[in-house]
């Protein structure tokens, strides 16, 4: 056995353990990073990057058969589904340097291409080599969670890990689960010239406002996918090319393949997280407001495995939460309130802080909800997307949540973030000046209807108005 004694050892080379182990490196620590998998984790490979160049090459299609309203003919596109799965490939192709062995050997990381398991409270083995660290973090992810659903053993199905495998395109695509991972996979395959159908056992979307998810699956219905809503699977069965999904409620639905997309589990199945005294719940690692393991403080869990938001921007947050402690011993405790989230169908749907219904649970009568359409935006009139709307969720002054339905919601809520988080009051967006015509504009017009009925239906104001309108000469 090959000893190595290092400062931080960290476990899982996705997004959130790339960060710790670019950081840490760089700022001068001993970093060993284990990694058995592919470099650049789920997001690179299986999710975040492969879905959003799927769904570009499915928005590439549409817009051939959506123009008839700009005067431009619409025409039924020839799609080859083998070459946009070559596009997807080329794109992971194109990011993954920077998520590679050789650049972070670099920077100074020592890359271990093997699994790790623990085999004390500091140690972990890794093939033939035994790492004891002065802390270690934990950066496993997760994986698609597939339910004992009986007859789903007996079919063949994809998941994320494998979807973008393949190569001749599903005449029809059955899709289990109607959140985000389902919602975006449906939109492309449809958009690509698939018949699809989702299967949702409870509602789709149903982690976001319902107010602003109707508006998407509206837009997603009219495209032509089936959403099945309250449809809880009882039994899968059939063969390939021809898989049936049974509902409880006697709904089946037929379909030549078929996704489940029913959620994720934590990887720490192979870690013998017992072995280093590392208590877990079913949702991961069970960790403290400093990311620490509840039962072993040397030891951090980031990122999905933490058991908290599964988003690839949460890991790298949790990243910089555990850099702060490990390195430099200075406090840092999670928070979540400006986190956003995006679901990233056409038109998207994002989120930050407290819903609706949320703020009004905790908040009760005295927080105020302003709306704004899309409609009354002038570049979302001029580029054909009117169809969106945003609500910001406010309390003595302050944002403390926002969601948007509609065109570039995800970058529109980037705003709300920082507003949140720097607890910025809403006269702050009021002030904010955005280049006309822009999508933008949106935000600071959601801030303006706040502020109208104040200005404009405040009769004090107007006498106030009236009374030095007579001064002035």
């Amino acid at each position: 056995m090959t000893q190595i004694k290092t400062d931080l050892l960290v476990i899982g080379a996705g997004s959130g353990g790339l960060s710790v182990a670019a950081g840490a490196a760089q700022m001068g620590a001993g970093v060993t990073l284990l990694e058995g998998g592919e470099m650049g984790g789920d997001c690179l490979n299986y999710g975040c990057v492969p879905s959003k160049a799927l769904l570009a090459a499915g928005h590439a299609a549409h817009a051939m058969r959506a123009g008839a309203a700009m005067g431009v003919t619409p025409v039924a596109p020839q799609v080859d589904y083998a070459a946009a799965k070559d596009y997807v490939a080329g794109v992971i192709d194109t990011i993954a340097p920077n998520d590679s062995q050789e650049r972070f050997e670099g920077l100074g990381v020592r890359v271990i291409r093997d699994w790790g398991r623990f085999i004390g409270p500091r140690t972990v083995q890794a093939g033939e080599q035994v790492i004891n660290a002065r802390r270690i973090v934990v950066a496993t992810g997760s994986s698609p969670l597939v339910p004992p659903i009986p007859g789903l053993d007996g079919v063949p199905y994809l998941t994320n890990e494998t979807l973008f495998e393949l190569r001749e395109r599903p005449a029809h695509l059955l899709v289990v689960g109607g959140g985000p991972i389902g919602m975006e996979m449906a939109q492309a395959h449809r958009r690509l010239g698939c018949e699809v159908t989702v299967i949702e056992g409870l509602k789709a979307l149903g982690k976001d406002d319902p107010e602003l998810a109707a508006m998407v699956l509206e837009r997603l219905r009219g495209e032509g996918i089936d959403v099945a809503e309250d449809a809880m699977v009882e039994e899968i069965r059939g063969k390939a090319g021809a898989i049936e999904v049974a509902a409880k409620d006697g709904r089946v639905f037929r379909g030549s393949h078929l996704l489940m997309a029913v959620g994720r589990r934590p990887n720490i199945d192979k870690l013998d997280l017992d072995k280093a005294g590392i208590a877990t719940t079913r949702a991961g690692i069970k960790v403290d407001a400093r990311l620490r393991s509840t039962t072993n403080a040397r030891v951090f869990a980031i990122g999905d495995v933490a058991g908290g938001l599964q988003f690839t921007h949460m890991a790298n947050y949790h990243a910089g939460l555990v850099i702060r402690q490990a390195l430099l011993a200075l406090p840092a405790r999670e928070s979540t309130a400006h986190i956003p989230w995006a679901t990233y169908t056409d038109p998207e749907l994002a989120q930050v802080g407290l819903t609706e219904a949320q703020a009004r649970e905790k908040y009760g009568a005295g927080l105020e909800v302003v709306r704004f359409d899309y409609a009354e935006n002038d570049r979302a009139t001029a580029i054909g997307q009117r169809d969106g709307r945003i609500k910001v969720m406010v309390m003595r002054g302050r944002p403390v949540g926002v969601g948007i339905a509609g065109h570039q919601a995800g970058e529109l809520v980037a705003l709300w973030s920082m507003a949140i988080a720097n607890r910025m009051k809403m006269s702050r967006i009021a002030a904010m000046v955005a280049p006309y015509p822009t999508i933008a504009e949106i935000n600071k017009r959601a801030a303006g209807a706040y502020f109208s009925p104040r200005l404009f239906d405040n009769p004090s104001l107007k006498r106030v108005v009236r009374l030095v309108q007579r001064w002035l000469p």
